[in-house]
């Protein structure tokens, strides 16, 4: 086992001691009867998130980098053979997923190339299994998965007028497209996309290997360049020692790599066929200088730096470690890229679950302890006010009786105006909706739709697409004024029944709609390179660009719209739920006190042994709280959070 191998492990078994520890606070919560179903909602989809976590490692080339034998050397010589083809020529021409989640059956899913002239995303029909043609992987040793693996790299010829109908690049001279054969007809892809599922022990931890086609398919599946490339966690950009970089390769780096992505950590450029200077008529010292030579000349053409371009020969690599030779191993250097890809990857990713799951746990337990100490404030007046009335004549317990109703009154009087700021609320919620929502999407597609096709001129076509994206903005802009008065109103209100009725509340959490407008100025960043340029508007056929348009930059733009619905949707029930919690706690912990004076109004025997009930109750309350921060320490501690320590309420001793 590789120490990458080991390190994946190690990761999936920290992911799987938070979920164990997540989900033991979950139970507690429900079996004590002090949660509620927003707090189980937020932990369930936490749950959910660590269980279906998943790490992305693309690996981008032109055609004959090394890039399937790289694949087969980092992840799957421990079957050894090759199980990605990888013999002289293109052996990947589609887009090739390997993956695995518990429950998959192994199998082979790919996509028919025909499923372009729809003008669906690979995202969405994912959904529909119908849409895909399913090859059961009977045998999972290295022959079988060969055999099947084989589908990936098959092509078939169609007339030039078809392949441009799919997308494809044509140019009689190969410079700028796809060369025409000699009958006139073009090779391209049978397939469109392709889907591996098979049991290793990285695709069980969460690992997804995304193998990509060269510069003319990769250029013809919008989806890779806007969206899968952008949110892997690791590009590797793979190279030839022989050749370096070519123009090709510096259009693959420059408009499907570098481009659109802020981060710059996860993205390696990996120097391939070192072992082409092994000839046997250079010494070490020669090799090696020859080597520094290229990795600066590469580091200096892409604009990086020498450190993050990686010498390796994944051949050797592979051959080294299925015949266990670690002489050969190390000259092939695949393990210094397996370091430096864990070392990159894995601590980033880690960190990301890690801040992510802390502040879920730390809002539900601080949510959770506020309704105990809410509870306990509660019980302990009640047990003051029952001490108190040892030894009292009737016309006492008669006042408090008098008192307790006043309270409730006046309580019942503040409800007033908690159900109009509900309504409030429910009205500005639905004007969030009404400018974040899918609807407003829709509404502003079609409108673009339109101006496009009534367009005459490029100038028109250039404002109608320019315009999509300041009404997207327009619309995340008004959504954020909306936020603000939901906060602002919220604040108002915590605040007033904190000061009036003494409930134990904080400000409500803000919302904020950063992430999505930096997502628009990503697509629109994607959208000036590849479509909003001189050439691509005079030589394009209007009805195509539109077409191109709505397939790309749409389809994107309405995936980030839903994703912020989801979270707006998750974010104005947090912000209510801790108030109707305590709410709702409150009106309970005075219907009680009034009970528990009747009582005592009928039969003064009961007095003791309601204010031993009491001091049963607070004793359990304050366990309850104990336990509470024992759960989030230990999940704190589970995560790796050092000297953690929850924020804590009331103690035990209070």
């Amino acid at each position: 086992m590789t120490d990458l191998t080991e390190q994946f492990s190690a990761y999936g078994r920290w992911r799987g001691h938070a979920s164990d520890a997540v989900a033991r606070l979950r139970a507690w919560l429900a079996r004590n009867d002090v949660g509620n179903a927003q707090a189980d909602l937020r932990l369930q989809y936490l749950l959910d998130r660590l269980r279906d976590d998943k790490l992305t490692v693309a690996f981008v080339a032109e055609f004959s980098r090394g890039k399937s034998e790289l694949i087969n050397a980092i992840f799957f010589a421990d079957h050894g053979d090759r199980i990605l083809p990888s013999s002289a020529g293109r052996t990947t021409m589609c887009p090739t997923e390997l993956q695995w989640h518990t429950g998959a059956q192994p199998e082979l899913r790919l996509l028919p190339i025909r499923s372009r002239a729809r003008q669906t995303p690979v995202s969405e029909l994912k959904r529909y299994p119908e849409e895909w043609t399913v090859l059961a992987l009977d045998s999972i040793d290295a022959p079988g998965l060969q055999a099947a693996l084989a589908r990936v790299g098959e092509t078939e010829r169609v007339e030039v007028a078809e392949a441009q109908a799919l997308g494809f690049r044509v140019d009689a001279a190969g410079d700028d497209g796809i060369r025409p054969d000699a009958e006139g007809r073009i090779e391209i892809p049978r397939w469109r996309h392709a889907v591996i599922q098979f049991p290793h022990p990285l695709l069980e931890q969460g690992l997804v290997v995304l193998d990509t086609p060269g510069l003319n398919a990769i250029g013809a599946e919008p989806e890779l360049t806007l969206s899968m490339l952008p949110n892997a966690h690791a590009v590797l950009f793979i190279l030839a020692a022989d050749t370096g970089v070519t123009q090709s390769d510096l259009a693959v780096w420059r408009n499907y790599v570098q481009a659109g992505s802020e981060r710059q950590r996860g993205r390696l450029v990996v120097l391939n066929k070192i072992d082409g200077l092994w000839d046997g008529l250079r010494d070490e010292a020669r090799i090696e200088a020859e080597i520094g030579r290229q990795v600066d000349s590469v580091a200096a053409t892409l604009g990086v730096e020498p450190a993050a371009v990686f010498p390796v020969s994944a051949q050797k690599g592979l051959v080294a470690r299925i015949q266990g030779d670690e002489v050969l191993l190390a000259r092939s250097r695949i393990p210094l890229l397996e370091r430096a890809l864990a070392e990159d990857l894995l601590p980033t990713k880690q960190e990301i679950v890690r801040e992510d799951t802390l502040a879920e746990v730390a809002e539900v337990a601080a949510a959770t302890r506020s309704l105990l100490e809410a509870r306990l404030a509660g019980l302990r007046e009640q047990l003051q006010e029952l001490t108190d009335l040892r030894g009292k004549n009737q016309s006492v317990i008669e006042y408090m009786m008098r008192k307790i109703r006043s309270e409730k009154e006046e309580f019942e009087q503040g409800l007033q105006k908690y159900y109009a700021v509900r309504t409030v609320f429910t009205d500005l919620a639905n004007n969030l909706f009404a400018h974040m929502g899918l609807d407003a999407v829709r509404d502003e597609t079609r409108r673009t739709r339109e101006a496009m096709l009534e367009s005459s001129f490029t100038r028109g076509l250039r404002n109608a697409m320019q315009g999509y994206f300041r009404s997207l903005r327009g619309n995340l802009q008004r959504s954020t004024e909306e936020i603000g008065e939901i906060t602002r109103m919220l604040e108002a209100m915590y605040k007033r029944f904190s000061v009036e009725h003494g409930l134990k509340l904080t400000a409500p959490e803000g919302f904020s709609t950063l992430r999505y407008e930096k997502e628009l100025d990503r697509l629109e960043s994607a959208f000036n390179r590849q479509i909003n340029t001189a050439l691509t508007l005079v030589t394009t056929e209007k009805h195509a660009l539109t077409q191109k348009f709505f397939e790309t930059v749409a389809v994107q733009a309405r995936q980030t719209f839903e994703l912020a619905n989801r979270d707006v949707e998750q974010w104005l029930r947090a912000v209510m739920s801790p108030l109707e919690t305590q709410v709702r706690e409150y009106q309970i912990q005075l219907k009680r006190r009034l009970e528990s004076v009747k009582r005592i109004h009928e039969a003064t025997d009961t007095l003791e042994s309601r204010v031993e009930e009491l001091v049963q109750g607070e004793e359990a309350l304050r366990a309850l709280l104990a336990e509470l921060d024992t759960l989030e320490a230990a999940i704190a501690d589970t995560l790796g959070v050092p000297g953690s320590a929850p924020a804590m309420g009331v103690r035990a001793a209070a």
